[in-house]
């Protein structure tokens, strides 16, 4: 099985699903004017996107269970591309929302099996890597996605940066029907037992300490991470140019955090997981005070390389201990992150709101601590080495 030319057209996928989910952050005053609405209410498409992504991710995933996987993965992105089409010849706010919302549906599916099928796709005990190099899609999202994106937008409008994305949203699906194999759905089950069955499934201790990491963890990180940029400007007094390129450098460094992950989570989940964690611990700590430039931009640079990396080895530890049910475990575990970032996202309003921004790096740092207490807890959920046997690579047919 060649599943090189899958994995690119599902990290192809990846890349258009998050540079779509945030690009009206970066395109907030453009939207704003061209719809007559508030930029607080464009702000609400990112919102109440993660609302109904994290409301209908498990019932959606169980009701579709039975699909071919290669059908239904190419059916939420085209899903995705027709929304995004939708949008962009969306005469009022109300339909932009609507259209918005459709993607929302199609978004949890899609993340909730894009990992089982990255993992079907390589040989036993290289599920891991298979994950990260699918997972490259979200960084390069980060890093030109959505930079490339906010400039087109300014340059030619939003509404054309949506028909871009529905357009190649499109060629993705082309691409994925011609490089997916062939691969089956689960066993025919009725949909009432498989609505019990996606919840049920958190009685899996392993699982229920993988998605409360999730939670806890994402929580802390979009808080600060959400207001990222006003912290760099208190920090560092960087603008203009200057802030744009330590932000570009966040989502650069994730590229490289990314890559060094995928060639060891198949081999040392525990230890890697709290070295990261114990890395954005340091980082945060050292954004809480006013520090100056040399110090801010080294923080965030590491920040921004285990932020981006840790999702790899959550992903790859929930269908390691729910290999039976892999996408109902990745279901009730895209609940738990978008849990984090709306909850994050509200908390952090909450806190410049109140005039305190400058808290935000130390509650992202507090509640991770807590987070690498529930690992270093969990040891059948992230342990210090994997048996050898899972990890030998094995010929794939």
């Amino acid at each position: 099985m060649n599943h090189r030319a899958a994995l690119a057209a599902l990290g192809a996928s990846t890349f258009v699903y998050v540079t779509a989910e945030t690009i009206p952050i970066g395109l907030l005053p453009e939207m704003a004017r061209d719809l007559n609405v508030s930029e607080a209410s464009i702000g609400l498409l990112v919102t109440s996107y993660a609302v109904v992504a994290g409301l209908t991710s498990i019932p959606l995933t169980a009701v579709t269970m039975r699909l071919p996987r290669r059908a239904l993965i190419a059916g939420t992105v085209a899903a995705f591309a027709i929304s995004q089409l939708a949008a962009a010849f969306a005469p009022t706010f109300l339909l932009v929302v609507v259209a918005r919302l459709l993607c929302a549906l199609a978004h949890g599916v899609f993340w909730a099996t894009i990992a089982p099928i990255a993992a079907r796709l390589v040989p036993p005990g290289r599920g891991g890597r298979a994950i990260a190099l699918v997972f490259l899609g979200n960084s390069l999202a980060i890093v030109l996605g959505v930079p490339l994106g906010t400039a087109l937008g300014q340059w030619l409008g939003w509404r054309v940066v949506l028909g871009v994305l529905a357009l190649t949203g499109a060629a993705c699906v082309a691409a994925l029907t011609l490089s997916l194999p062939a691969l089956a759905g689960d066993a025919p089950t009725p949909i009432g037992q498989r609505l019990r069955d996606s919840v049920l499934v958190l009685r899996n201790r392993s699982l229920f300490a993988i998605c409360a990491t999730t939670a806890v963890l994402m929580i802390g990180l979009f808080a600060a991470y959400t207001y990222l940029a006003p912290l760099v400007r208190r920090d560092a007094g960087l603008e203009g140019t200057a802030l744009s390129a330590l932000l570009l450098g966040f989502g650069a460094a994730g590229l490289v955090g990314n890559w060094i992950i995928g060639r060891w989570v198949d081999r040392s989940p525990g230890p890697l997981l709290t070295t990261l964690i114990a890395v954005m611990v340091l980082a945060l700590a050292t954004l809480t005070p006013v520090l100056g430039v040399a110090p801010t931009v080294v923080a965030v640079l590491a920040w921004g390389a285990a932020m981006t990396a840790t999702p790899i080895i959550l992903q790859a530890a929930v269908l390691r201990v729910a290999p039976e049910a892999g996408d109902a475990a990745s279901a009730v575990y895209v609940v738990a992150f978008q849990i984090g970032i709306g909850g994050g996202s509200l908390l952090g309003e909450r806190f410049v709101s109140a005039g305190r921004l400058g808290w935000l790096p130390l509650f992202a740092a507090l509640l991770a601590v807590g987070a690498w207490v529930i690992v270093r807890a969990s040891r059948t959920a992230f342990p210090a080495r994997l048996p050898a046997e899972t990890r030998e690579p094995v010929t794939a047919s």
